[in-house]
């Protein structure tokens, strides 16, 4: 069980910036709770702010500048003092944090899989040739054009009810979402299968809620602490220096996974062409208490059997 830090100070109000989606909300919301149990006298609101991201549905996130435009408008917000800190989806947040930032805790991490959304197949392989899959991620794109070149990838955007919907509506005969927003939505139900790690290696921090504050303040780190889990830290930190080492943005069909096994992080590792015609995989295994080392050595031996020439390959 969490329990509050020993220091004598503790909040006594703290503001959360979020985005308004239904799954921003939900995790917003997730955090404000476990705050007021942490700090029962602590007046904690939410901030519901609408960014960039959200505003531009017509174009891909790589055509806009990347998943850090769900988050700009939070840091803003942190920045004028109008809220004390932000929940993120670790998978949104880039690589390097801007300048006078920090995550001060990553969560224990939900199911960081991908899941097949559809009403009338089970699987992939169940999917007929020229069956139109959605997804907004070129990471599954690659992976689907690969492992499944019969199939018709098409763009989808929107918050999850919205792609749902355009399911439901029959503009997509399945789509690809993250099973942890789904699950944290309570729609496990639309769930037909959990995509192995082996046919859809997960996006890097999938899965995971991270807490963003200004870096001037400790004792607010400090409090956030009972909220930190260790083992997910761990594998993120690993994922996202590989992710760091190949220079990995929405551009870079680039995936990252890692899971504690036998008191090691074991690291698995993703590139690919857009088009699925190379594909690189691989892994790493490593000490725990230096996560950085393992997904550094991981794109180095990516770069060794011709990362550099995909990513060179790819749009600026």
């Amino acid at each position: 069980m969490m329990s509050a830090p020993s220091s004598p100070a503790h909040p006594a109000r703290l503001v959360i910036a979020t985005r308004e989606s239904p799954l921003a909300l939900y995790q917003a919301n997730h955090v404000a709770g476990l705050l007021r149990g942490l700090y029962p006298a602590c007046d904690v609101q939410l901030l519901g702010m609408t960014t960039r991201g959200d505003q531009i549905l017509d174009r891909s996130l790589a055509a806009i500048g990347g998943k850090g435009l769900f988050i700009k408008e939070l840091e803003q917000a942190i920045e004028a003092g109008q809220a004390d800190l932000a929940v993120h989806s670790l998978k949104d947040v880039p690589m390097d944090m801007p300048e006078g930032f920090a995550l001060a805790a990553i969560l224990p991490r939900e199911d960081p899989h991908d899941a097949l959304v559809s009403g009338r197949y089970d699987s992939l392989a169940a999917l007929p040739a020229g069956a139109v899959v959605g997804t907004s991620s070129l990471r599954r794109e690659a992976a689907l054009r690969a492992g499944f070149p019969h199939l018709k990838i098409e763009p989808l955007r929107g918050n999850v009810g919205t792609r749902l919907r355009k399911l439901d509506e029959g503009t997509y005969d399945a789509i690809i979402l993250a099973a942890a927003g789904l699950k944290r939505l309570g729609l496990a139900a639309r769930i037909r299968a959990i995509l192995p790690a082996e046919q859809s290696l997960p996006a890097v921090g999938q899965g995971a809620l991270a807490i963003e504050i200004h870096a001037s303040r400790t004792e607010l780190h400090g409090w956030l602490q009972p909220l930190h889990d260790a083992d997910t830290t761990a594998c993120t930190r690993a994922e996202r220096a590989f992710s760091r080492g190949l220079s990995g943005s929405c551009h870079t069909p680039l995936a990252a996974h890692a899971v504690i096994e036998d008191g090691q992080v074991w690291l698995r590792g993703f590139l690919a062409a857009p088009d699925g015609t190379r594909i690189l995989r691989g892994d790493a295994r490593g000490a725990r208490e230096d996560p950085e080392a393992i997904g550094a050595r991981l794109a180095d031996d990516f770069k060794s059997r011709g990362a550099i020439a995909i990513l060179a390959a790819l749009p600026a």
